[in-house]
């Protein structure tokens, strides 16, 4: 699927050439000409990047950056300037553009910088992807597998490495009614095959830690099956 530029240029023919010159390298695009089109055009569909002018009809460069930064921060944003306006790349920096270019600027520069933009933004995606496999969060409860943090609540907890290890395997299947026999082969493997009562015994040691201090229990016990990792409210 082609990545998406959404160009917001009052000069017509700057957008045009700017248009043809992305969609020959394989761009999708879409054109506005004034920035509250460009705002509007931003919402409606999905970019993967925005060419900005500073000096815009209406709302300029600058009110649509800080539109478009006060709820999302990821699509990049490059700016264009007009030569000699320090001030308005300084400010778009600060507002949270990614980058800009000076007009008139050739398109090869300008083609090499969505590149590296593109790129980059992608990178940080996929690393923020990668993150989010090894965080684990349910009802307050949240495990990070990379540093073995363990928090409900703000609060830290202090497990064992097999307590940590039966906690995590609780919270990758929230409000799933795991067996005593799919516990003990996840955590303590066939060594312990038929010692169901190991199991028993320590996730009475972590229920001891995850709820001392909150209201609600968080491992529930389900008669002749096993347990749960499931909130309870419990009443005051």
């Amino acid at each position: 699927m082609s990545e998406r530029i959404l160009i917001i240029e009052d000069e017509e023919k700057i957008a045009r050439v700017l248009q043809l010159e992305l969609e020959f390298e394989g761009y999708a695009t879409g054109i506005a000409h004034t920035g509250t089109d460009g705002l509007i055009l931003y919402r409606e569909q999905q970019w993967d990047l925005v060419l900005l002018d500073v000096m815009l009809p209406g709302l300029n460069g600058l009110d649509v950056l800080k539109r478009i930064r006060a709820t999302e921060f990821n699509t990049p944003v490059i700016m264009l300037t007009a030569k000699g306006d320090v001030e308005d790349k300084v400010t778009g920096l600060d507002l949270g553009a990614n980058d800009y270019m000076t007009k008139p600027f050739e398109i090869d520069e300008l083609l090499a910088r969505i590149r590296v933009a593109l790129r980059f933004n992608t990178s940080q995606q996929e690393a923020k992807v990668k993150q989010d496999e090894f965080f684990h969060e349910y009802a307050g409860l949240s495990i990070h597998e990379q540093t073995r943090e363990v928090i409900r609540d703000e609060y830290s907890i202090d497990l064992t490495p097999r307590e940590y290890g039966l906690l995590l395997y609780l919270i990758k299947h929230p409000k799933q009614v795991l067996s005593r026999e799919q516990i003990l082969d996840a955590i303590w493997g066939y060594d312990y095959y038929g010692d169901t009562n190991v199991v028993d015994v320590y996730i009475r040691y972590v229920r001891q830690k995850v709820d001392k201090k909150s209201k609600n229990t968080l491992i529930q016990t389900v008669r002749g099956v096993g347990y749960v990792l499931k909130e309870q409210v419990n009443e005051a």
